[in-house]
């Protein structure tokens, strides 16, 4: 390694987020930070020639998406206020440049789903009626529609179907942990079950055929998310594959005689092609994580980015024809796989006997010596770290950690029960994943068992204030909660209602369950705190609140703890729940964190 590798150099590579065909598959569009902010930029994928199409009109940090309008000169898009994902919804002209806001909603949530097929109408999902239900939007004379009222939320993917259908998951049982897939005229005129494998599984709808008769749809109620399509005259299923890793589809081919789905298999994402008549499938032998896949140009290639552990990521097109992968947009660095460090893929064993999968990166080892190392845990809880370039792997490794990254239970990619372990038990079991994943470290004869930190976001920022005060006893040395929570009720009580849901579906209600919530909540356990702990919030952020941190901090205050030296305290005014898609937001909190844990550990 020759070049001059900085925190910034690592953390200012620009992503390509969000990549999307147009209907007839000739046109991509796709957010890119190139420029130092995201905007939204068109490929010619004939050509390979791209352009970028706005200036400034989106949001700093992307959280939502957009769609295409049929005449493929318009998208409609969202836009919230410094990351507060109170998303209005915006048309953009591609041709003229011009923006025109379609809906002022300040208090709800609003996402673009799909747009009819004769392109007059699309829907939406909002939280304007309260819970997230399904929308529709008039672009003749901007009149808005509600099409569903269920007290669940609807925030899966929605598709509108050429026979008037739109389809999408939603639970009506008293199971929260179930999702089932539904549909509604788009009149709003007429709602109906489509398919429930069983009253404990998610399924999830993917796509629809252009002729309507078939969909492409998920479950995992055999144990592992297995890609099925079914038939709508007959309301037959045909699965796929052997059900033996987590599948999913993505989207038909423009014939309908294939289907294009993601493999979860061991923390990698591979694409796998199914004949529909057949159902064989088509390996496609990718290393890493490929995502933002789709046919285009008749489909006879494949659109999507792809990174390695030692690959930052590309947007690329894959010849059907020929099997070979054309990149677009190689990585925005001119650093190569040898200035990377590589990462294991290790599994270590934990309190009850299961092997927790991880994610290992250290730096250079020099012999004799011994380096600090941190644990970090991912958000969710149903997220899932993969085999694929990772900033935070590499900037941590470059300034001199060890850096462990586990995939502890509740994680997706793993099965649907490794998924639920931690269901009515946040701050558990899954908290003691984190201690055996820092024993693994201690046992490592490169790691300094004196100098062990936690840290993460979101989840991954419950977990770290959880290991500091109801674990102190773990002997942690320093922890960095990022955009974390405290207090389960105090967060339930300030949340929106889809984010009310997905709480109690998985601690139950508090009514029922008030032992629980507040024996895994950090705040009843914070004169327990030993090691200093660094506290990092968004102002705006709508899914853990900026108050938790604030009590948090409050807290520590009152019982006589001094900023700076027991604690450090961060806020964000223009910020949301993080902003890792922002680089400037990245690279300032690249710094904040790496710099805690070089002067702690």
């Amino acid at each position: 390694m020759t070049k001059e590798i900085t925190l910034e150099k690592l953390a200012k590579m620009p992503q390509v987020r969000i990549v999307k065909t147009n209907k007839t598959k000739d046109k991509i569009g796709f957010y890119w930070d190139k420029t130092g902010r995201n905007e939204f930029y068109v490929l010619d994928p004939k050509t390979k020639n791209y352009q970028k199409i706005t200036d400034g009109e989106l949001p700093r940090a992307i959280r939502a998406g957009y769609i295409w309008l049929p005449d493929s000169n318009h998208i409609i898009y969202t836009r919230d206020k410094d990351g507060n994902e109170q998303h209005d919804l915006f048309r953009f002209n591609i041709e003229s440049r011009k923006s025109e806001q379609l809906t002022e909603t300040p208090k709800a949530e609003e996402t673009p789903q799909d747009i009819s097929p004769d392109g007059k109408y699309f829907c939406f999902t909002s939280t304007r009626a309260g819970q997230m239900n399904l929308f529709k939007y008039n672009l003749e004379n901007d009149e808005v529609e509600q099409l569903t009222d269920h007290k669940a939320p609807v925030w899966s993917k929605a598709i509108w179907a050429n026979d008037g259908w739109i389809y999408y998951s939603c639970n009506e049982t008293d199971n929260l942990k179930n999702r089932d897939i539904w549909a509604v005229k788009e009149d709003g005129s007429e709602k109906k079950l489509i398919l429930q494998v069983s009253n404990d599984s998610l399924e999830i709808v993917s796509d629809v055929s252009k002729d309507g008769k078939m969909l492409a749809v998920s479950s995992n109620a055999k144990g592992v998310h297995q890609t099925g399509i079914l038939n709508r005259e007959t309301d037959e299923i045909t699965w796929l594959g052997e059900g033996k890793y987590s599948e999913q589809p993505i989207e038909f081919s423009q014939d309908s005689k294939k289907l294009l789905v993601l493999r979860n298999q061991e923390a990698e994402v591979i694409p796998i092609i199914y004949d529909v008549d057949s159902t064989q499938g088509k390996i496609l032998t990718f290393n890493g994580l490929v995502f933002n896949i789709h046919f285009c140009l008749d489909d006879n290639y494949l659109i999507y980015t792809r990174t390695a552990p030692q690959l930052p990521q590309i947007l690329a097109l894959y010849d059907l024809s020929e099997w070979q992968e054309h990149i677009i947009i190689p990585p925005q660095t001119d650093l190569t796989d040898e200035d990377f460090y590589e990462m294991e893929y290790v599994k270590y064993p934990t309190f009850d006997d299961q092997k927790i999968p991880a994610i290992l990166y250290k730096p250079k080892i020099e012999e004799g010596k011994k380096y600090p190392a941190v644990v970090q845990v991912h958000g969710g809880p149903t997220g899932q770290y993969f085999q694929n370039f990772d900033m935070f792997g590499q900037v941590f490794a470059h300034n001199g950690f060890v850096i462990l990254k586990p995939n502890i239970r509740g994680s997706t990619g793993y099965g649907k029960e490794f998924m639920e372990m931690n269901l009515m038990d946040w701050g558990g079991g899954d908290a003691k994943d984190v201690i055996h994943g820092k024993k693994f470290l201690e046992q490592l004869d490169y790691v300094d068992p004196n100098r062990m930190g936690v840290f993460g976001g979101s989840y991954g920022g419950y977990m770290t204030f959880i290991q500091l005060t109801k674990y102190a006893d773990a002997s942690w040395n320093a922890g960095s909660a990022w955009i974390g929570i405290s207090r389960l009720k105090t967060m339930y009580d300030r949340s929106r209602p889809h984010f009310k849901y997905f709480l109690e579906s998985h601690m139950g209600t508090y009514e029922e369950n008030k032992e629980l919530w507040e024996d895994r909540s950090a705040l009843n356990f914070i004169e327990n705190i030993k090691a200093p702990v660094q506290i990092i919030h968004g102002v705006n952020d709508p899914r853990c609140p900026i108050e938790e941190s604030r009590q948090f901090k409050e807290k520590l205050l009152e019982m006589g703890k001094k900023e700076k030296e027991a604690f450090e305290y961060t806020e964000f005014a223009e910020e949301g729940h993080g902003a890792f898609s922002d680089i400037k937001m990245r690279i300032r909190t690249f710094k904040l964190i790496i710099d805690f844990f070089k002067r702690r550990l």
